[in-house]
């Protein structure tokens, strides 16, 4: 019975409140490129944190694998009276008709560039309980593939795309927002050669593990203001409309975002391993 509770929790949440990032495949993803990618150490330390997963008391939402600790945090919002506060944690909106500035919409850290800050030094915090650097660590992994989905920082007092009415080619009924985190993000991760997940080399590692949080942020803001907003209306910012919405993402969109996608989910993976090592290692 708790599990159907739990289960019917989970849809009215997707039905009421903004879509997930990546969806299940692209956290997971991101998850399994850090974990390929990180030192024998930081991976060692990361298996041995996952052993007190018990102590969470989510046992729908077990992380029993790197997948499972990547999506956490999206499964326990099917536990509202618990879990809900840390919502506004998955984003950091940015309008894309206004100034790109970090302290703006982020009141009392309530935002997922501050909760990545926290999250990394609770992570490497030793004296903590190792439970508590289990969340840290779940929310983390989680944090850094939500910044990189260019409609959880770009958006234009539409929610992230969420209430952008919008066909995938030919197919009806889906929103912006969705669309990014879960049909054209699969087909990218599934079609993607060489596979994502793999051991990346120095070089690939120099090119696309760069930056700094906030250039990460910055990244997502500008490829939703200057690629993904103008591919859905027409090669225009639709700047402060407030009127319900409807576009269409062509094949052509779609084309054209692929490889985006997968840098997206590349760069996420490979700056997480970083962050990793430098709190575990």
């Amino acid at each position: 019975m708790r599990k159907i509770v739990l289960f019917l929790a989970v849809v009215a949440s997707l039905l009421s409140g903004p879509a997930m990032a990546w969806g299940y495949l692209g956290h997971a993803t991101i998850g399994k490129i850090a974990l390929a990618n990180v030192k024998p150490s930081t991976r060692a330390e990361i298996r041995r944190l996952m052993t007190y997963q018990a102590q969470l008391d989510t046992p729908e939402c077990a992380m029993t694998s790197i997948d499972k600790v990547a999506t956490w945090p999206d499964c326990i919002k099917g536990e509202r009276e618990r879990w809900a506060y840390q919502n506004s944690w998955h984003y950091h909106d940015q309008p894309i008709c206004g100034t790109f500035d970090l302290k703006l919409n982020c009141r009392d850290g309530m935002c997922a560039t501050a909760q990545i800050l926290r999250d990394e030094k609770l992570l490497a915090n030793r004296k903590l309980a190792p439970v508590l650097r289990l969340e840290a660590l779940a929310f983390l992994v989680h944090f850094v593939g939500d910044i990189h989905q260019p409609l959880h920082v770009g958006e234009n007092e539409d929610q992230g795309g969420n209430k952008v009415k919008a066909d995938y080619g030919d197919a009806p009924g889906r929103n912006l927002h969705s669309i990014w985190d879960t049909t054209l993000a699969e087909r990218a991760i599934t079609s993607a050669r060489p596979p994502l997940v793999r051991v990346y080399s120095p070089a690939e590692k120099a090119r696309l593990a760069t930056g700094a949080l906030e250039d990460w942020t910055r990244e997502s803001y500008e490829i939703s203001r200057d690629v993904l907003y103008p591919l859905a209306f027409g090669g225009t910012l639709p700047c402060h409309v407030k009127e319900p919405q409807k576009v269409v993402w062509t094949n052509a969109a779609i084309e054209q975002a692929i490889p985006i996608v997968d840098e997206r989910i590349e760069r996420a993976g490979l700056r997480l391993a970083k962050m990793l090592d430098k709190a575990l290692g």
